[in-house]
């Protein structure tokens, strides 16, 4: 076969599918959707004449034929990448697109300002964020990076800090307070209305503190439960129950008035937050401007 513009498109999904083993994050990968990167693996078959993917209802392989290839090309197309990403530095602006997949307080909190200001000074970076408390595979996913807390990243992963160590609080809304009377110890939140996050794997936070004699956590009977602080917060300045979150997630309504901070003798100190990516490829330009950005901002500290 003649390498022309054609065939190389088609070797790059054909690479997109064999790294994913799935058509959705091949095409998420390429931007493309999962049906157009089957019907280009099709013919690039019909043209080849022989079979490189396996596909099932529940799986999709390569075939030997489909190994060899991806053998054969695959550190090429890494050497291509590299080189477009060093030429990208040479760039007066930034450009191309980021995939970033991010805990959802972090999005309030970090990137909400980063990447304002990212998409004021570099307009030519794309950015694609998903804001999910569900821990994922970021590279299996199909993302350039991800943002978590200290302490929950992966050990092959590459992390770069993107905040100061985060204070964690209970609050409530003074309406709740008043028709509920204030705790003073964390074991009197049994008697409280208490707002309950479910975690990536479906259990149910245990609201964490620190005494004289360390750190302990309290398993709190949710009177109702949601997937992110974002709805938990809602609710107690309506006067639903006790929250726990991060002290800047409350910041604001403390000041307005709207919520007061409890418990505050036994709040605890956790890692920050933490942008990671894989090592094993040279650092997106839109990445790289983000984390200068981040550095430069400091949203939290």
């Amino acid at each position: 076969m003649l390498v022309t513009r054609t065939n190389l498109t088609d070797l790059a999904y054909f690479l997109a599918i064999a790294r994913h083993r799935n058509f959705r994050l091949a095409g998420l990968e390429l931007g493309v959707s999962a049906s157009a990167v089957s019907h280009a693996l099709k013919g690039f078959e019909e043209r080849a004449g022989v079979r490189l993917i396996n596909r099932t209802n529940r799986s999709v392989t390569l075939t030997s034929a489909g190994k060899a290839l991806e053998q054969s090309v695959s550190g090429s197309f890494a050497d291509i990448g590299s080189a477009l990403e060093s030429l990208d530095r040479l760039r007066a602006t930034p450009g191309g697109k980021i995939r970033i997949n991010a805990v959802v307080d972090a999005v309030t909190l970090v990137l909400g300002p980063v990447l304002a200001e990212l998409s004021r000074r570099h307009p030519d970076i794309e950015v694609d964020l998903v804001s999910s408390n569900r821990i994922i595979d970021v590279v299996g996913e199909g993302f350039d990076a991800g943002v978590r807390y200290g302490g929950t990243v992966p050990e092959d992963m590459i992390a770069q800090r993107l905040s100061a160590d985060l204070r964690w609080v209970v609050a409530a809304s003074p309406r709740y307070l008043d028709e509920h009377g204030t705790p003073t110890h964390p074991e009197e939140l049994k008697h409280h209305r208490c707002l309950g996050v479910r975690l990536g794997d479906d259990s149910i936070y245990r609201w964490e503190f620190e005494g004289p004699e360390g750190d302990f956590d309290v398993p709190i009977k949710s009177a109702m439960t949601a997937d992110d602080s974002r709805s938990t917060l809602a609710m107690a300045l309506n006067g639903a129950g006790l929250t726990f979150g991060l002290e800047p997630l409350f910041a604001k309504h403390v000041t307005d008035g709207n919520l007061r901070l409890l418990l505050t003798d036994w709040a605890t100190t956790g890692p920050g937050f933490y942008l990671y990516y894989s090592g094993r490829r040279q650092l997106p330009a839109g990445l790289r401007a983000l984390l200068a950005i981040a550095g430069e901002l400091k949203p939290l500290g």
